[in-house]
């Protein structure tokens, strides 16, 4: 027994004492400087920025830099500036957050992906010349409160507007729950109703009907109920759009509170599908149904909630040809649209927001590790920017690549483009070498400068401490 001890014990010596690989090497060298990243000199990166573009990169995530001039058109700067709170425009701060804002680009979602972007034009493009510890980057997040980042997603909501991002005639509310694995005791909950009960983080989104761009979200604890959170998203909805929407929300926000703060909101109206209760049931088959075409009829009533002072509109659906295949579906609005289109045109969109989670949650909304509010609503927050700046891209390019989902996009446009970044005068060129449908790249990125210009935007980048970028294909 005593030898078996020694044996294990001199092992573990032996371990302590081997010598580290080249990359365990620089992974701690790595750990170790860049855990004050947050108090590193803003004049340090600036020089060290500099020395790396002229010394030239070459790498594959350069197709990333598509997305610089679509920073530009948005403001992404002077939001993570505002959010960050610093007065210097050299500060390191904004640059750790456009650090998330394009690891989420990159669909990130394990630590080896991480630690294999450096050298690649990931870290220049942020500004950095060097890629943030998780450490560095909790820690700022944990500086800014939940309240910091919904200011943000306001204005950010506000500059796409501005944009034509949100026909704004139809706004889609859903609860969309993130499976984490974070230690903390929780709710069990489901996703799908077929799924098992596990840990679940509550997330509240709301997307533009027509276009599918996301307003914002709302997020809390497992414990957090539809109720508590629909006002607190839907005013930060009417604070971005100026006139009249309908909301289309799902069975779960049928709750009287809810009914009542919905019925009273201005200049919004809603429909949501009503629970199969005996007492609306029995309502429903009292009506008188008009027949639309063959197998469909609708009829209206009132409905008047438990505890509330005004009734609203209760309308139905009818299919079925015979009295024994009759299938009954309600609704309850306050939209003063006809019964039969609000049916059968308008809550069909609802589902848009699933393609919407299909599409985009790659992007960081499929996924939770830590529990910690302030972090995680400002991480999922900086996914909406890279969202925002995809979209942007996305109506560039032609129509089999545009209609890529984002993990697609990440791994075959950001990830996927061999390049190489030079500096000539006051201008940083990226040249892609196979880069995809260069036609189409061509005629939106090739001279750039003067595009912006003409566009009314300032070419210079602000965290490339003003270096204009243009492109160049081979």
């Amino acid at each position: 027994m005593s030898e078996l001890l020694l044996n294990t014990a001199y092992k573990k010596k032996l371990y302590k004492f081997r010598p580290k690989t080249k990359e365990q090497q620089i992974e701690t060298h790595y750990t170790k400087e860049r855990k004050k990243t947050l108090s590193v000199n803003s004049l340090s990166v600036e020089r060290d920025v500099r020395e790396m573009l002229a010394e030239k990169i070459s790498g594959t995530l350069m197709g990333l830099w598509l997305l610089l001039p679509e920073h530009l058109r948005l403001g992404t700067w002077d939001l993570l500036t505002a959010w960050s709170g610093v007065t210097n425009p050299n500060d390191i701060e904004p640059r750790l957050a456009l650090q998330m804002v394009h690891e989420s680009a990159l669909c990130l979602n394990g630590i080896r992906h991480k630690k294999s972007l450096r050298q690649k034009g990931f870290e220049t493009l942020n500004g950095l010349p060097f890629v943030a510890t998780d450490r560095s980057i909790h820690e700022l997040l944990d500086q800014h409160t939940v309240r910091e980042s919904e200011s943000l997603q306001l204005v950010l909501g506000q500059m796409r507007r501005c944009r034509g991002h949100y026909p704004g005639k139809l706004v889609l509310i859903d609860p969309h729950r993130i499976k984490t694995w974070t230690k903390r005791q929780l709710q069990l909950k489901k996703a799908h109703v077929a799924d098992k009960a596990c840990k679940m983080l509550q997330t509240f989104f709301a997307i533009d009907g027509e276009s599918g761009q996301p307003y914002g979200f709302g997020i809390g604890s497992s414990s957090l109920t539809v109720t508590q959170s629909t006002p607190q998203l839907v005013d930060r909805i009417a604070a971005i759009l100026p006139g009249k929407a309908l909301l289309i929300a799902d069975t779960e926000h049928f709750t009287s509170k809810l009914l009542d703060y919905l019925a009273g909101l201005k200049p919004f109206s809603f429909i949501l599908p009503a629970p199969h209760y005996k007492k609306i049931m029995g309502q429903i088959k009292k009506m008188d149904f008009t027949p639309m075409w063959a197998g469909y009829a609708v009829a209206e009533g009132k409905y008047k909630s438990l505890g509330s002072h005004e009734s609203i509109r209760l309308i139905a659906q009818r299919t079925g040809e015979t009295e024994d295949t009759y299938t009954y579906k309600p609704f309850v609005t306050t939209s003063q649209i006809s019964a039969a289109d609000l049916m059968t045109i308008m809550f069909p969109e609802r589902w848009n927001i699933e393609e919407f989670f299909n599409m985009e949650s790659a992007l960081g909304w499929n996924r939770a590790s830590t529990l910690n509010l302030h972090i995680r609503f400002g991480k999922l927050t900086m996914a909406l920017i890279a969202q925002a700046a995809i979209y942007e891209l996305r109506k560039k390019l032609p129509g089999n690549i545009s209609n890529w989902t984002a993990e697609s996009m990440a791994k075959k446009l950001f990830n996927g483009i061999d390049g190489d970044l030079r500096v000539k005068d006051d201008t940083i060129i990226v040249t892609f070498y196979n880069a995809p449908q260069t036609d189409s790249l061509k005629k939106h990125y090739r001279n750039l400068p003067q595009k912006l210009e003409a566009e009314g935007i300032d070419p210079r980048v602000p965290w490339l401490y003003n270096f204009k970028v243009n492109f160049r294909f081979r």
